[in-house]
């Protein structure tokens, strides 16, 4: 287990374990994050072959995150090409690819069926999000944020407080506080000052159980969600306190215990199996 002692190339090190179990996952957001803009770079006589291809992927990706491809079954080229609107062989181009990725894996008999998901990996990754957060609260911290981002970070704070006042929230609330909350955790990552951070971060947060908002949606209609906000807003309090005053091993530690909130929620999700409104979801077992 990582000690504050240790410095930042053992840390590195020790969060580079979790990214070796993700690295399918990985690969499959970074080509999520460049996927339309690749789109766009295309040439307008690009051939139709590419353009479809293209279509399929995306396409059937929406479908396996959603759950119109549950989790464990097989893929069908011959009822999936009417229903996308292409040839077969597109589709054989994005099957490979989405097994490249890690959302389907390669049948011994041939074909393709939709990869399922531990619990444990679910929540290696949301520690894997704490973890690379925690980091840049502490390099924030030991380096000096930028006084502009400081005060932009409370500022956005201030909006969260405002936000939480009423005793009950409505969905209209909740909603902007996935807004406000994303925005807060961008900047806290602008702190740190480092592009590398920063792209592995943008990277983790990407998985549908590992961004910081990931569960916002399901507390909407929770007795407590609205409490659950609040215990996070003092996280971002404190968290912020400690990088102004240059405290960097407490900062770290409060985005450690950060990201076990969304550990709680999720374990919270997969009891109740109210995953309706988390795509991505339904490709986790239960242990």
């Amino acid at each position: 287990m990582y000690t504050y002692n240790q410095g930042i190339p053992e840390l590195i090190g020790h969060f580079a374990d979790y990214l070796s179990k993700f690295e399918c996952l990985l690969r499959y957001i970074e080509y999520m994050a460049n996927a339309e803009n690749q789109s766009a770079a295309r040439p307008a006589e690009a051939d139709a072959g590419g353009s479809q291809a293209l279509r399929a992927l995306v396409r059937l990706r929406e479908m396996v995150l959603a759950g119109e491809l549950p989790a464990g079954s097989r893929i069908a080229e011959l009822t999936l090409a009417p229903r996308l609107g292409v040839s077969r062989t597109p589709i054989r181009s994005a099957l490979v690819r989405l097994e490249q990725e890690g959302l389907l894996e390669s049948l011994p008999g041939g074909g393709y069926a939709v990869r399922t998901l531990s619990e444990r990996d679910a929540s290696d990754a949301i520690e894997l999000r704490g973890t690379i957060e925690g980091l840049a609260a502490r390099l924030a911290a030991e380096r000096g944020a930028a006084a502009g981002v400081l005060g932009e970070a409370r500022d956005c704070l201030d909006a969260i407080d405002q936000l939480l006042q009423p005793p009950v929230l409505d969905e209209a609330a909740f909603a902007r506080y996935v807004d406000l909350n994303a925005h807060f955790h961008h900047l806290l990552a602008e702190m740190a000052g480092s592009g590398t951070l920063a792209r592995e971060l943008d990277r983790v947060v990407r998985l549908p159980f590992a961004s910081p908002s990931g569960f916002v949606a399901l507390q909407a209609n929770s007795p407590g969600g609205r409490d659950m906000l609040v215990v996070a807003q003092d996280q971002h309090r404190q968290v912020l306190e400690a990088i102004a005053a240059g405290e960097g091993a407490r900062a770290e530690s409060i985005m450690r215990e950060h990201a076990r909130l969304a550990r709680r929620n999720l374990h919270t999700v997969l009891a109740g199996r109210d995953m309706a409104r988390m795509p991505g979801v339904r490709l986790i077992r239960r242990a």
